[in-house]
């Protein structure tokens, strides 16, 4: 998905790159003034992405370099191992599974993986997941708790799919299950939105002892599209929408849905990788380190209570 707030800055960028090139390719000094465009597109990084409002999250999160699922698990974690499949049905593409070690710490890693291309998205159902892939994620979690190893979570998914084909094999009952399993499993589980959470879809692997997510994810019961689309019948609305939701970062945190914001660098996580992942990586290490000191009766009860927790009502006069 390509941004529009930010055209006149990646245009600026561009002419950056072209200028080093000519310089590079003529053997020419021209570093004062490669100096001066990056003053001015530092300047101009500064403007455009310090003050966001939630539909350019939206856009930002949706880049197509923004790092996934399976970039996270090679990078945060050593000896990453993948393993397949629902054992009742299919491997879903969309939702992957493995064991890694954090800092020595065996655990086991989830998470919902989009592609990046028409190819690799076709080939990961553009990262929406089926039932049996929700059937794939519990199993493996099962398992997890088994061998009793920590579970980290990596939500980026618009939605679970919604076509006749999820419907067909039960893909809400496939979600309610793991809401309640999770809910009871005796390891800690940490779960990050790394891009976007939408809808069951995201929740379906989201219930945790601590829900962590990225500066530039955006959480949310649906996507700001299908919002305007319903509220109004008109999906162009979307940006009215975004800001309705309240699915960013800095929302969430304030109304207590997620518990720590990993930061990312001035324009997304695509132009830092290597940073975010330290960063992601600390902050997973911290809440385990934590976590794994409490009995395991003590984390369902407190888990269970977080979820409980969440939102808030007025009760009418006379109700």
């Amino acid at each position: 998905m390509s941004t529009d707030f930010d055209k006149d800055l990646r245009e600026l960028e561009a002419k950056i790159e072209e200028l080093k090139s000519f310089a590079k390719a003529k053997k020419m000094e021209m570093k004062p003034e490669v100096a001066k465009l990056e003053a001015k597109a530092e300047e101009l990084r500064r403007k455009v992405y310090g003050n966001m409002g939630a539909w350019q999250v939206v856009q930002l999160m949706r880049h197509p370099d923004r790092p996934r699922a399976l970039d996270y698990c090679e990078s945060v974690f050593t000896d990453w191992m993948e393993i397949h499949g629902d054992h009742m049905m299919a491997d879903d593409k969309a939702i992957v599974t493995g064991f890694g070690n954090l800092d020595g710490r065996r655990v086991a890693v989830l998470g919902t993986q989009k592609g990046r291309d028409t190819k690799e998205n076709l080939y990961r159902n553009f990262g929406m997941a089926q039932p049996e892939g929700y059937r794939k994620a519990l199993r493996f979690m099962r398992l997890a708790e088994k061998f009793n190893l920590p579970i980290v979570s990596f939500i980026d998914i618009m939605g679970a799919y919604p076509g006749i084909e999820g419907e067909e094999r039960s893909v809400a009952e496939a979600i309610a299950r793991n809401l309640a399993e999770m809910s009871l499993f005796r390891v800690p589980i940490v779960v990050t939105v790394i891009g976007e959470g939408g809808s069951g879809g995201a929740i379906g692997i989201g219930v945790g002892d601590r829900v962590l997510m990225l500066e530039n994810g955006f959480y949310s019961v649906i996507s700001p599209e299908g919002c305007a689309a319903i509220l109004w019948r008109d999906r162009g609305k979307a940006e009215q929408a975004a800001e309705a939701l309240k699915g960013t970062a800095k929302d969430l945190l304030k109304l207590k849905i997620i518990d720590e914001v990993v930061p990312e660098p001035l324009g997304g996580a695509h132009r830092d990788p290597a940073a975010v992942a330290a960063s992601l990586k600390a902050a997973l290490k911290r809440h385990l380190d934590e976590l794994c000191l409490l009995k395991p009766e003590l984390l369902v009860a407190q888990r269970y209570a977080k979820f409980r927790a969440m939102g808030s009502y007025e009760r009418a006069a006379g109700a």
